[in-house]
C-alpha cells in the first residue's frame, strides 16, 4: 500500500531528534505556554519577518482569533474563496459575520483576484485568501484592494508554510496570517496545533489575550476569550522539524516536477506554478473528469488517493441560508468534481512514485 502522506517515515528519518525534544519536554514540566512555545514562536516570526507569532491550539482557531482581534462580528461580511476547507467560511461564520464567496483561477485554483471587487459591499471588512495547497494567492492585487476599500487581509496560510509570492513569505503579508501544525502539513505537529502572526504590536496583544480567556493578567478576564494555546509538547516537536522545514519543502517539489514530467503527456491535468509563486506543494492535485473511477482505480492497485474538497463552501449546508446555489461558481464546482491527490510527501521513493504513475498511466489507456 502506498500511503497518501506518511507521518511514520519522517518520524524515522529524524527520530532522535524528535524523542530527545519530547523527553526534555517531559522532563522540564512546562505543558502549556512556556519557554518551548516562546522558542517556535520566535523561530517562526524569523522565517516568515513578522514581528510577532502567537500560538495557538488550531489553524481554525487561528482564523477566528484574528477575525475577533480585527473586530469583524455580526453584521459585517468576509471575503472568501469559493473553493477551500470549509474551515475558512465557518471561522467567518462562527463570530457572526456572513462568507462572501468569490470563484476561483481554475488553473492555480486561487481566487481570482479579478472577481474580488465586485464582491465588496458597504458591509466588506476583510479578504480572506488562501494559498490553497501550497500555491500563493496573487497577494498583490489583493492587497491593493484591500487599501483601497480600507479592508483588512487576513492570510490563511494553513497549506502554504515556506511558499513565497514575488520572494516574500505566504502569512507575512496580510494584517494577520494564519498557521495550521495539524500533523500532514508541510510542517506538522503530532495533533492540532496553529498560530497567528503578524506587524501589528495591538492586534498581537489582543489575539494573546484572546487565546487565553481574555487574560492580560492571569484570572483577570478583560473579555471574552478563548482556550487555544499551543502547548509545550506540540511546540517541541515543531521546533524540531523546524530546521528540516525547507528541504521537506524542496523535496516535494522535486517529486512534484517529476510527477508533472511522467502525467502531463497523458493527458492529466497537473498543477501550475505561477511565475510569481514558489509553490511548496502541500498536496500534488491533479484533474480528470473521470476522477472518482481513477480513484477507485488507484484503491484497487493499493494506492492511496483523495479529494481535496468535495463540496465547496458555498454548496455545504450551513451557507445554504445565504442563497448559493449549484452553478453560482462553475470553477469551484468544476474542481470540487474532478480534483485528486495523489501520494506526496518528502520519504515518497522514486520507485513507489514510479509505481503511481504506472497506475494512471494504465488508466488513462484503457
Amino acid at each position: 500500500m502506498i500511503p497518501l502522506v506518511d507521518l511514520t517515515a519522517q518520524y524515522h528519518s529524524i527520530k532522535k531528534e524528535m524523542d530527545a525534544a519530547v523527553l526534555s519536554t517531559l522532563e522540564s514540566g512546562h505543558f502549556i505556554l512556556g519557554p518551548q512555545v516562546t522558542k517556535f514562536e520566535e523561530s517562526v516570526a524569523a522565517y516568515l519577518g513578522v514581528k510577532h507569532a502567537i500560538g495557538l491550539a488550531s489553524g481554525t482557531d487561528a482564523l477566528v482569533i484574528a477575525l475577533r482581534a480585527l473586530n469583524i462580528g455580526d453584521g459585517d461580511e468576509v471575503i472568501i474563496p469559493a473553493y477551500t476547507f470549509f474551515a475558512t467560511a465557518g471561522s467567518v461564520m462562527s463570530v457572526g459575520a456572513q462568507p462572501v464567496v468569490v470563484d476561483i483561477d481554475p488553473q492555480s485554483y486561487q481566487m481570482d483576484a479579478n472577481k474580488i471587487e465586485a464582491a465588496v459591499t458597504p458591509k466588506t471588512k476583510a479578504i480572506i485568501p488562501v494559498h490553497l495547497y501550497g500555491h500563493p494567492s496573487d497577494m498583490n492585487p489583493i492587497l491593493e484592494i484591500a487599501r483601497k476599500h480600507d479592508l483588512k487581509i487576513i492570510e490563511d496560510n494553513a497549506q502554504g508554510y515556506g511558499a513565497e509570492y514575488l520572494g516574500r513569505k505566504t502569512g507575512a503579508m496580510g494584517d494577520v496570517g494564519c498557521l495550521s501544525f495539524f500533523p500532514t502539513k508541510n510542517l506538522g505537529a503530532y495533533g492540532d496545533g496553529g498560530m497567528a502572526v503578524t506587524n501589528d504590536d495591538a492586534l498581537a496583544g489582543q489575539m494573546r489575550m484572546l487565546r487565553a480567556h481574555g487574560w492580560k493578567k492571569k484570572y483577570y478576564s478583560e473579555m471574552v476569550g478563548y482556550n487555544s494555546r499551543l502547548d509545550a509538547l506540540q511546540a517541541a516537536i515543531l521546533q524540531a522539524k523546524f530546521p528540516h522545514v525547507d528541504a521537506w519543502n524542496e523535496k516535494r517539489r522535486e517529486l512534484s516536477k517529476r510527477y508533472n514530467e511522467h502525467l502531463a503527456p497523458l493527458g492529466i491535468t497537473t498543477p501550475v506554478e505561477r511565475e510569481w509563486a514558489k509553490h511548496v506543494y502541500h498536496l500534488y492535485i491533479i484533474r480528470h473528469e473521470k476522477r472518482n473511477a481513477l480513484q477507485a482505480f488507484l484503491k484497487e492497485k493499493g494506492i492511496a488517493s483523495e479529494v481535496y474538497y468535495p463540496i465547496p463552501p458555498h454548496l455545504a449546508d450551513p451557507c445554504r441560508k445565504f442563497g448559493y446555489k449549484e452553478g453560482d461558481f462553475p470553477h469551484a464546482e468544476k474542481a470540487a468534481r474532478e480534483t485528486l491527490a495523489l501520494p506526496l510527501y518528502p520519504e515518497l521513493t522514486l520507485a513507489q512514485q514510479d509505481e503511481v504513475i504506472a497506475a494512471v498511466k494504465e488508466f488513462v489507456s484503457k
